[in-house]
């Protein structure tokens, strides 16, 4: 009888832990509503390790929480960004917060829907050899490109909106179109577009969208010159194609900073500028930071700690 009684008690002393945990953690969700391909940032007045994004039981995308600094004497609080990937269909979803597999909180998510555009792109011999010959430079630039989209570092560069990259609003191509290429022997692929090309004559200059660290400076066969910038744990920003790179690796810039001269430099059938976002390796809408933060501090703490 009396350890039956410890059992019980020690039941209802880990239930009645759990309810008082569920009613102190609170979340907020921005934006609550978001359509394919755009950022969802979620702030979180506890610790936790990640957010998943499932669709039933099948997981979708996964972020990080990192430590937001705030000025002396005001609460602080962490945050997860990730990204609703551009190949799902509208609908309901979860996003799962989660300490090393354990669950802490499950949040549903209503994805709104959206229309890509579809285009047709003619591609040379010599496009056409760099886009479908096996070459192991190409995989190896491959290679070390996700190793540093995959990193998830703890530093916030950068939590504010995007500025964009080049002062023409002049774009070829838009964000998630579906692609097919046409090779010049007669086949064909498709692929979706992973950002926006500004159509702007070689010599423009490109920008720093915000402030971060260059992480990669340098030269590829696909993407030619080519820059990529770390703005927070998981979201960086990514130019291509461009004529001439100005800034080296490890450098620090803030937004506005020039990073280079747009070209046509790789896999580019005339002069624009690439310019693309990820956030945990996911190609994200590069709109979506421009019209909003990155992480709204303000509107967070007023959901969290109302």
């Amino acid at each position: 009888m009396k350890r039956a009684c410890i059992f019980l008690c020690v039941g209802f002393f880990f239930v009645f832990q759990a309810a008082a945990q569920s009613a102190h953690f609170k979340y907020a969700v921005i934006p609550e509503n978001p359509r394919p391909g755009e950022p969802v940032t979620i702030g979180v007045n506890d610790t936790v390790k990640q957010a998943v994004l499932f669709a039933n039981e099948k997981q979708l995308a996964k972020a990080a929480f990192f430590s937001v600094s705030l000025p002396e004497g005001m609460p602080g609080f962490m945050a997860a960004v990730l990204t609703v990937p551009s190949t799902v269909s509208p609908g309901a979803y979860t996003i799962k917060l989660e300490n090393d597999s354990v669950l802490i909180c499950e949040i549903p998510l209503t994805i709104t829907e959206r229309e890509f555009v579809s285009e047709v792109i003619e591609l040379n011999s010599d496009l056409t050899a760099i886009r479908t010959e096996p070459d192991p430079q190409k995989t190896a630039e491959a290679n070390r490109l996700w190793a540093i989209l995959a990193r998830t570092g703890n530093e916030v560069y950068f939590s504010g909106k995007f500025i964009p990259p080049v002062s023409s609003t002049r774009r070829t191509s838009f964000f998630g179109d579906r692609r097919v290429f046409k090779y010049s022997n007669g086949k064909s692929d498709t692929s979706i577009h992973a950002g926006v090309d500004y159509g702007v004559p070689t010599g423009t200059r490109v920008l720093a969208c915000g402030s971060g660290k260059v992480l990669l400076a340098r030269g590829r066969i696909v993407t030619g010159n080519s820059v990529v910038i770390e703005h927070a744990p998981g979201i960086y920003s990514l130019y291509y194609h461009l004529d001439k790179i100005e800034v080296k690796e490890n450098a620090m810039v803030t937004a506005g900073d020039l990073l280079g001269l747009s070209g046509a430099t790789g896999l580019a059938t005339g002069p624009h500028l690439h310019w693309e976002i990820r956030v945990s390796t996911e190609n994200t809408d590069p709109d979506a930071f421009v019209g909003r933060s990155i992480i709204d501090k303000d509107l967070i703490l007023s959901k969290i700690y109302r």
